[in-house]
């Protein structure tokens, strides 16, 4: 069982977030950091469509372990620049609905590649 909750002694979200996720007896899925490189190795040049991309990427892989969005409990996301954000809400609103994981971001000097702007880990528990 996920149970979000946020925590009345605690600040309100500031964005699509839940402060915290209590799992009981569930199978636990994490994931490699996923970055915004398609299936055939193209990586947009704009930082939020990259972030679309990863995300797309942790969908995948949930799809492949038989799981949903709604199994998400955790993403850390890690951008090397700014991510518009009001188009970085639109690509976790597009992608996630109304799901609301334990989120964090994370401002780091570089990626992997200097072509990549965005990673995104992801944790999931299901059934």
């Amino acid at each position: 069982m996920k149970v979000f909750r946020d925590p009345e002694t605690v600040h309100a979200p500031l964005a699509g977030y839940s402060h915290q996720v209590l799992i009981e007896g569930e199978r636990l899925l994490v994931l490699s950091g996923q970055v915004g490189m398609t299936p055939d190795g193209t990586v947009p040049e704009d930082p939020v469509d990259q972030l679309g991309v990863a995300l797309d990427n942790v969908v995948r892989n949930l799809e492949a372990a038989g799981m949903t969005v709604r199994d998400l409990v955790k993403l850390t996301i890690y951008a090397a620049g700014e991510l518009d954000p009001v188009r970085r809400r639109e690509a976790f609103a597009s992608r996630l609905g109304d799901h609301r994981p334990a989120m964090t971001l994370v401002h780091v000097a570089a990626l992997a590649s200097p072509a990549l702007k965005v990673e995104v880990d992801a944790m999931a528990a299901g059934v």
